[in-house]
């Protein structure tokens, strides 16, 4: 930075500010720097993927828009990936789901997936030097047309399956080893009724015994993590769901599995910023997929809410950073699908910006002293320190645009190339 650009004059004030409350904010930034968040990769095509031309088929996952510009094919998914990695600062991760496979234009059913499937992507990643994360696809086939999978009542059905998770999670360790951090390959199923069913055990009973299944082969942990992921509601899924939260929050403490948290899967009003701590208590890693839901699981582009801030808040002052994978999750075709991705991150990114910059020793020493006046006054005062000048350095520092100047660029992308896609 130059000595006299308003940026670092900015910062300087900030800095001194933040320095009177004890925070260091070059500290806060090198701690920032070094948190990848996990894109995924089903914003940038509605969650069609490349199995066949007919696109998302339900399985309780709906995208709802038409914004010009879709990605239609991997190089093009790729590009746009590129783009979007290129305005948000930091290294970073991408989260692929299975219907992401290349075949080469060939059919290859899911249950015979394999690493060479997803050697493009591996390659992408390696030579960013990023890591990947995956994810079965239960659902847009026609064996979970029904609304079951893994808790099918057909034996064959349930069995194409376990053998679908299997295979993912081989894919998985392959991306681990290949690009020296751990894949977290996470299990999501839609499985559920639409109205009151009368016998919610057995399907359940039916699921451990397919995750028992899917988790039999031991992976080295040094290339591969597995995750479990519950859910209120679904569509066609809105009086029960199988896989809960009770269900698989016992199933990963037993199994010593990672719990994966979604923001948007919860009852409306009940936030997952106090779930971490809880669940942190009894495993050592969790998985957060950050969302936003507008009265249901909606999967809005994430904003800096005061939802998002609470999590972020937890993650700082618990310590908990190092034992949570932060991916994101949410699939509004509305918008620019770039600039979604852009947002979504950045906004994240600002959330945990402000969270490293609390004087949490101050206030945990407050709040153990009895001084709860001190406590409120202390949070609400942070509410209006200049985070922003912070995260504008931030910005410089990584060599992306600052403010809203990324904008323009997608604009641009969307001029020379989304513009050119029928």
């Amino acid at each position: 930075m130059s000595e006299t650009s308003p940026i670092e004059r900015a910062y300087e004030l900030a800095r001194e500010r933040y320095g009177g409350l004890g925070v260091d904010t070059a500290r806060a930034l090198e701690a920032l720097g070094g948190v990848p968040v996990s894109l995924h990769c089903w914003q940038g095509d509605d969650v069609g993927g490349f199995e066949s031309d007919e696109g998302l088929t339900g399985g309780g996952i709906q995208a709802t828009g038409n914004y010009p510009g879709r990605a239609r094919a991997a190089d093009e998914l790729r590009a746009d990936l590129d783009r979007a990695l290129g305005l948000i600062p930091g290294r970073h991760r991408l989260n692929l789901h299975a219907i992401y496979a290349e075949t080469g234009g060939r059919k290859v059913e899911r249950d015979e997936l394999a690493p060479e499937h997803f050697a493009r992507w591996r390659d992408w990643a390696k030579a960013r030097d990023m890591g990947l994360d995956f994810n079965p696809t239960f659902f847009s086939h026609p064996l979970a047309a029904d609304g079951f999978t893994l808790a099918h009542a057909d034996e064959g059905v349930r069995r194409f399956w376990v053998r679908h998770g299997a295979a993912c999670r081989r894919i998985g360790a392959a991306f681990g080893e290949a690009l020296g951090t751990p894949c977290v390959t996470n299990v999501w199923i839609p499985d559920g009724y639409k109205d009151t069913p009368a016998d919610r055990k057995a399907p359940r009973v039916r699921l451990r015994q397919s995750l028992d299944e899917v988790f039999a082969e031991p992976l080295d942990p040094r290339y591969h993590r597995d995750a479990v992921e519950g859910k209120l509601f679904g569509i066609a899924s809105e009086s029960y769901v199988v896989g809960s939260h009770e269900f698989y929050l016992g199933y990963a403490i037993q199994s010593r599995k990672l719990l994966c948290l979604d923001a948007g899967h919860y009852h409306p009003t009940e936030g997952i910023a106090d779930k971490i701590s809880a669940v942190l208590a009894f495993l050592d890693e969790i998985l957060l997929h950050v969302s936003r839901g507008v009265r249901w699981d909606s999967d809005h582009v994430v904003v800096l809410s005061d939802d998002l801030r609470a999590i972020a808040e937890e993650l700082v002052r618990g310590d908990f950073l190092g034992r949570v994978h932060i991916g994101l999750d949410f699939f509004d075709a509305s918008i620019n699908r770039v600039a979604a991705w852009v947002i979504g991150t950045r906004c994240l990114l600002k959330a945990l910006l402000i969270a490293l910059l609390e004087p949490a020793g101050k206030l945990r020493e407050m709040e153990a002293a009895g001084d709860f006046t001190g406590r409120l006054a202390l949070l609400e005062e942070l509410k209006t320190m200049p985070f922003g000048a912070v995260w504008d350095c931030h910005c410089l520092q990584q060599s992306v645009p600052l403010g809203s100047a990324w904008l323009e660029a997608v604009r641009a992308y969307e001029r020379s190339v989304l513009a050119q896609r029928s």
